[in-house]
């Protein structure tokens, strides 16, 4: 399975695929840059995004060698 994150509502969906630590590192990392007055469309953003995307990734190929 193929996930592509691109927004606040696929992080959102896809957020169950992800360990808790790392759901409440990015969401902690987007909170503390919006607060700063970063803009949700930001490269920073996009970055948390394609993080998550790489962990889920990692996550289901060691699912895959149970």
């Amino acid at each position: 399975m193929n996930i592509s994150i691109n927004s606040m509502e696929d992080l959102f969906k896809y957020s169950y695929l992800l360990p808790h630590v790392v759901l409440v590192d990015i969401d902690k990392r987007i909170g503390d840059w919006l607060v700063s007055g970063g803009n949700i469309e930001d490269g920073y953003i996009k970055q948390q995004f394609r993080y998550a995307e790489k962990v889920i990734k990692e996550v289901q190929k060691c699912i895959k060698k149970r």
